[in-house]
This record gives C-alpha cells, sequence and structure tokens, in this order.
C-alpha cells in the first residue's frame, strides 16, 4: 500500500523518492519521538519484527536514519535505537510577512542550519521575489554539494489575499494590487527548480508548533500565532485541519469587545499593529519592535496596556471556540520576546478564568514553544511532511 504519489524529490534526492505508507509511519514515530529500537517499532506499529528491520534497513541506506549506540537490557542482545538523520533531507522555507521575509534552510530534525532576512514597510512582489532569487543563489554557493543535492523543496508561507492588506500595513492601494497577479507557486518553481508548496502563513506556523513544538502533547486544541497580524490553525485528531478554503484558523475577523466594552475585530486587538500605532502615537518609532533580537524591555510603557487588551480579547475568541469544538488547549505563540509571550499567556489565562464556560470545559492555556521563526520554519516542515511523513501524525501509537 502506498500514499498517493506527490512530486518527485529534486537532484540526488531520488533515490527516496515517495515513500511507502509504513515507511512513512516509522519516520513519523521516530520525529515525534525521538530514538527507539526496531522492537519497540514494531510492537507500536504492529509490523513483524521482520519487516520493521526491512524498512529500517531500507531507510537507513537511504540516508534518512542512522543507528544510535546499543543499549544492553537486563535481558537479551543489546538493542539498537535509531533516529532520524539531520542531514537525510533538507528543504528550503520562504516566509512572507508584512514587515520582513525570511528564508531558511531546514534539516530532517527541524533544525534551522541557514538563514536570511530581508525587512521592508511593506512587501510587494518585485521586494518578495527579487529577495528569494538572490537569497536561494547565496545559499546554494554557500551549501556542499551533498546537501544542496538533498534539497526536496521550498514550502512557502504568506498571507492568503495580500492585496486586500494595504491598508493595515499603510501601503499604497496601486502598489499593492500588484499582487493580484502575482504567482508564488510558478515563481518560486522558476528561481529554484525545486517542488512548491503553499501555505497560509499562520497555519505554517501552526504546523511548526504541532509538529516540533508543545502541540505533540495535544489532540485537539487552537493556535494563536500574534504577527504584525494575528492568526492561526486548528489542530484536530493530532492534525493540523487547514478547512475546505485552506484558511481555516483565520482569527482575525472574529468580533470580540474591548476593555470598554465595544465590539471590535479580534485584528484590531491583539495584534502587533495595534501597539505600532501606540508607538506611533507616542512619537516612538514602530520599527522597535521588529529588531533582532527582540527586546521590549525599554517598551514596558506602551507592551503592558497592550498585552492586557490583547488577553482580554484572545481570551474572548478562545471562549467562542469551545462553544464549538471541544478543545483541550489553547496555545499563545508570536513574533515577540519570549518574557512577553509568557506575560500574554499568564494574562490570557487570568481572563478566560473570569469567562462565563458554563455548558463549556475550560481549555488548559499555554504557551508556545517555536516563537517568531515558526512560520518559516512551518513553510520548510511542508516538504518534509508531503514526502517523507503522515499527514496525521503516528502521535497515538508513539505513546506507546
Amino acid at each position: 500500500m502506498t500514499l498517493d504519489h506527490v512530486r518527485s524529490l529534486s537532484g540526488g534526492i531520488n533515490q527516496t523518492g515517495v515513500r511507502a505508507y509504513n515507511e512513512r509511519l516509522l519516520l513519523s514515530i521516530l520525529q515525534r519521538n525521538g530514538a527507539l529500537p526496531g522492537s519497540e517499532l514494531a510492537r507500536r506499529t504492529g509490523l513483524s519484527p521482520q519487516t520493521a528491520s526491512v524498512i529500517l534497513r531500507k531507510l537507513e541506506q537511504d540516508g534518512l536514519l542512522r543507528k544510535g549506540t546499543s543499549v544492553k537490557g537486563k535481558v537479551g542482545k543489546p538493542s539498537v535505537p535509531f533516529t532520524l538523520n539531520p542531514d537525510g533531507v533538507f528543504s528550503l522555507g520562504l516566509k512572507v510577512g508584512r514587515r520582513s521575509a525570511d528564508l531558511l534552510v531546514l534539516d530532517l530534525e527541524g533544525v534551522v542550519r541557514h538563514q536570511l532576512r530581508e525587512t521592508y514597510d511593506y512587501p510587494l512582489p518585485d521586494t518578495v521575489f527579487g529577495f528569494l532569487r538572490d537569497g536561494y543563489s547565496s545559499l546554494i554557493k554557500e551549501m556542499p554539494e551533498e546537501m544542496s543535492n538533498r534539497l526536496c523543496g521550498i514550502g512557502v508561507a504568506a498571507p492568503f489575499e495580500m492585496w486586500n492588506w494595504n491598508e493595515l500595513v499603510g501601503a499604497p492601494e496601486a502598489d499593492f494590487a500588484a499582487w493580484h497577479d502575482a504567482d508564488f507557486t510558478a515563481e518560486a518553481a522558476q528561481i529554484t527548480g525545486l517542488p512548491v508548496y503553499m501555505v497560509n502563513d499562520a497555519t505554517a506556523a501552526c504546523r511548526a508548533e504541532h509538529v516540533l513544538g508543545i502541540g505533540r502533547e495535544f489532540r485537539d486544541y487552537v493556535y494563536f500565532f500574534v504577527g504584525a497580524f494575528i492568526g492561526g490553525g486548528i489542530v484536530l485528531d493530532h492534525a493540523v485541519f487547514e478547512g475546505n478554503q485552506r484558511n481555516a484558523g483565520a482569527f482575525g475577523p472574529l468580533p470580540v469587545a474591548d476593555i470598554n466594552g465595544v465590539e471590535r475585530q479580534l485584528i484590531e486587538l491583539a495584534s502587533i499593529s495595534t501597539l505600532e500605532s501606540r508607538l506611533v502615537d507616542a512619537g516612538e518609532d514602530p520599527r522597535q519592535l521588529w529588531q533582532q533580537p527582540h527586546d521590549w524591555t525599554h517598551l514596558d510603557h506602551y507592551v503592558e496596556p497592550w498585552l492586557d487588551q490583547a488577553a482580554l480579547a484572545l481570551a474572548t475568541a478562545m471562549t467562542a471556540a469551545c462553544a464549538i469544538i471541544d478543545f483541550e488547549a489553547m496555545v499563545i505563540d508570536g513574533a515577540m520576546p519570549a518574557a512577553v509571550r509568557k506575560r500574554l499567556t499568564y494574562l490570557t489565562r487570568m481572563h478566560l478564568a473570569t469567562k462565563d464556560m458554563r455548558g463549556l470545559i475550560a481549555p488548559v492555556t499555554v504557551e508556545g514553544q517555536i516563537g517568531a521563526n515558526a512560520r518559516g520554519i512551518g513553510a520548510a516542515a511542508g516538504p518534509i511532511i508531503s514526502q517523507l511523513m503522515l499527514d496525521r501524525s503516528a502521535a497515538m501509537l508513539g505513546h506507546g
């Protein structure tokens, strides 16, 4: 049995092509749980030890797995754990944000090996595609041949319908209209020659958290990513749910009340663009919010009231979400310093505790672990998941 055919890997990676179902199953379990011996993998999958051994040997020969140091048990032969080989496959991720674009190289373990960034006042096609063209050329020159030969694709994470965001990013409508005719997939394929995987930027962030972060711990949850604007994702039964139009988790338009009880949209209250406006009104440079490394400690006077308002709005949105689906958890992440994210999570938890949730089961509220890079990492994870893993992670099997 094999999964539906997906576009072949390029260059030297062709020998690992589209994986069969059981190969994907073993790779998914190892990705989610870390090193495991063949006997344990056989037990968790229901495969015979001989079948599991044959598949593991093939994956090792393809360079996707490597053996660890043997562990001697109390009885029987020592067990040899298998782990993903971080050099087995690489992918590119392009994140297109409202204030910056990132191009990164991700390995099979989810570690960022290289990353480039370009900042701008607002994104336009010529700027974004020029950055991709120059960045890809630069990264390829830096990579050893054995690494570039194992690039399996490029994931592109961008807001859907970019042309609708000109007012919110302060861009001229005529300039932003250029996005109507822009084709991310065609441009990225032409520049890189790699298979291209498009995803909404907030969904990409959710994917990164689900595969590599705290999302592993929950079955059904809502994920909020607070960036220049707010978006997020939904996870159901251990899988990121993209929806009919691949736009699930578009939380920005949700109606919520501000601290004064006035109905607003979530995007107006829980987005960093709102904090930018506070700084502009006070005569401060809003670009401080996007400088690397992130440090907002000198802006506490502006950040704290924004946090309280954002937390109240998030708690209101989460209460509404729980009335629709019995979510287990609420995960909060964003393009902000870790200390600010922790504070936002705490305040949201406090506001959620004051909500009238009769008839509902309150979710746990936790902070995400990936941070500002989640959208780029999630984009880059797309080609790897599509070609090597099961879309629905083997989490239940993974808990043994």
